[in-house]
């Protein structure tokens, strides 16, 4: 049985920790991979301005190139309106049976799951890894197998504020990404 990890978000842009996350997963619980899978409209968050779809995807592939048990799935971004992990879920799973999933959050969404869409369906087709962060308790009434990974202070608004304030990002977002960005001027104010 394949055990596949699921990291969904806006990557916009990727940056290290979210590659650190992934690793720290894969390796944690001898997962065989790490898919990334990007965001259409997170349901959670507004509209930033940011990078678009064909932008986020590809600094995906070139954050994600030089590790082979990490892979890009566009499913949330080849389906119209809110990106809800329960119909991701409940396509990845009539997709790919026999696969174990394994959905990673943040120890902020632990908090939130229990506003989670369909969360108590949700919990019967996938288990749910979480991942410390500061200031968040990772405490839930649903089942959570917990992964600890070293802190990065590093998120795509830090890294869109620094390039919007003309400052560095050398080292935030692995550097393919940071080329890329530059090359194709984005977030640019």
């Amino acid at each position: 049985m394949k055990k596949v990890g699921i990291l969904g978000g806006t990557f916009d842009p990727p940056h290290n920790g979210h590659l650190l996350i992934a690793n720290e997963v894969l390796d944690a619980l001898g997962l065989d991979e790490i898919w990334f899978i990007p965001n259409h409209e997170p349901p959670h968050k507004h509209k930033s301005g940011g990078a678009n779809n064909a932008d986020r995807v590809k600094m995906l592939e070139l954050a994600t190139r030089s590790h082979p048990n990490f892979k890009i799935d566009k499913i949330e971004l080849e389906r119209t309106g809110p990106s809800y992990t329960y119909d991701t879920m409940k396509l990845l799973n009539e997709m790919h049976p026999g696969y174990d999933f394994y959905f990673i959050i943040g120890a902020d969404m632990i908090e939130y799951l229990a506003n989670w869409y369909k969360i108590d369906e949700l919990i019967e087709m996938v288990k749910f890894v979480g991942v410390n962060r500061p200031d968040y308790q990772e405490i839930s009434q649903y089942p959570i197998i917990n992964v600890s990974v070293p802190e990065m202070g590093v998120s795509s608004k830090l890294v869109r504020d620094r390039l919007k304030e003309k400052k560095s990002i050398r080292y935030l977002v692995p550097e393919p990404v940071q080329e890329y960005i530059e090359e194709n001027k984005l977030y640019e104010s």
